[in-house]
């Protein structure tokens, strides 16, 4: 159980923002350095509880690389941006009903789940296309091998982050 201190309120202090940050920052900070890969950064922003798209990552990530891109984000220049993004509650999880009124979008038929290759084709051909290292993840965590589907209910169960 998270004790008083580690959950998100309105009292919550800079201070303890800055923790959080550096904490979740040094864990990809392999080389003791004060840098992480670029890569990882995505990772990084998702474990505090944020949830940008691709293209809001890819402007985060253009913002804290230095001038002559590396392939590594300075600890520096990533804890005033991250600091913000916490502060103004940027990138909040989409709600469960909101998740799940998405997915009975996708199922006119109210069937309570999609085949994989319905989920497939959404999620390569639809909006902001999923990456083929993204959709496979995805599936991997979404499809019941038995049925070769998802039961989107207890999918959005598992995906969503309890902020209580």
């Amino acid at each position: 159980m998270a004790d008083d201190k580690e959950r998100e309120g309105p009292d919550i202090t800079v201070a303890e923002f800055h923790k959080k940050i550096k904490d979740a920052f040094e864990v990809f900070d392999h080389e003791a350095n004060n840098t992480v890969d670029v890569r990882e950064i995505g990772t990084i922003i998702r474990s505090l509880g944020c949830c940008p798209s691709e293209g809001e990552l890819h402007d985060l990530i253009a913002e804290v690389e230095e001038e002559e891109p590396t392939g590594y984000i300075r600890f520096e220049k990533f804890l005033p941006v991250m600091t913000e993004i916490l502060l103004e509650r940027r990138y909040r999880p989409i709600p469960e009903d909101i998740l799940l009124r998405a997915f009975e979008v996708l199922d006119p038929s109210k069937r309570g789940f999609l085949l994989k290759e319905e989920l497939i084709k959404y999620m390569t051909e639809e909006g902001e296309p999923f990456s083929q290292e993204e959709m496979e993840e995805m599936l991997s965590a979404a499809i019941d091998p038995e049925s070769n589907s998802v039961h989107y209910k207890d999918y959005i169960a598992m995906m969503v982050i309890d902020e209580s």
